[in-house]
């Protein structure tokens, strides 16, 4: 049995295509549906082009209601049976009821190392905080900002002198490496939650993933 993953982004995609090209159609997981807020994102084009299942879910296409759209991509995505929702740079927020719906089943990456800097604009907070460190977490989501258990982090150390696209530069090769890391270790089953303290993850560190 396929560990069926659905991946939502807003933009370029090149996380997605990340994940395309690391975990997709490898030990058993498959992106199978990659859905957008915009009809122009890129990353629909990267899903199309490895034959993956598209679907456009804007606001303004149900009146501009949040909430309809958001329970019809719910049913989009529970109709594909779906083990995993990523979000890769989808930028819009994630209401309640889609998260109760998907509970445990969505995650996220995010370009600091939380609680720091949680969210819009996080490598820009990091940058004028003058930290020395900064890095890229995969999380869980909850009803909170950029505040569900985390999964996965990496960090690197923020040099004074470095330019803002040098910086996104080192976070988006960290995060191209560490969100299919995390994909892996939840389709092998070796996350979960711990049953004395819901805001920690336990992690069952296995060689094959």
């Amino acid at each position: 049995m396929s560990y069926r993953v659905a991946v939502l982004v807003s933009g370029e995609g090149s996380n997605l295509q990340a994940i395309l090209d690391k975990v997709h159609g490898r030990d058993g997981i498959e992106v199978v549906a990659v859905g957008s807020n915009r009809a122009d994102a890129r990353g629909l084009g990267r899903a199309q082009k490895a034959g993956v299942e598209t679907g456009v879910f804007d606001a303004a296409d149900y009146g501009g209601d949040r909430e309809l759209r958001d329970r019809i991509l719910g049913d989009w995505l529970e109709e594909r049976q779906i083990d995993l929702v990523v979000l890769a740079g989808y930028m819009q927020i994630i209401r309640a009821a889609f998260i109760e719906r998907l509970q445990g089943r969505i995650i996220n990456v995010h370009p600091s190392l939380l609680p720091a800097f949680a969210g819009l604009h996080a490598i820009e907070q990091a940058v004028e905080s003058g930290a020395r460190v900064s890095g890229v977490t995969v999380h869980f989501v909850d009803e909170g900002v950029d505040s569900g258990p985390i999964i996965l982090q990496q960090a690197f150390e923020l040099p004074y002198s470095a330019e803002l696209e040098a910086i996104e530069e080192t976070v988006h090769a960290i995060e191209h490496e560490l969100l299919p890391r995390a994909i892996r270790l939840l389709a092998s089953g070796a996350v979960r939650i711990d049953p004395d303290n819901p805001r920690r993850v336990l992690i069952e560190e296995r060689a094959d993933v």
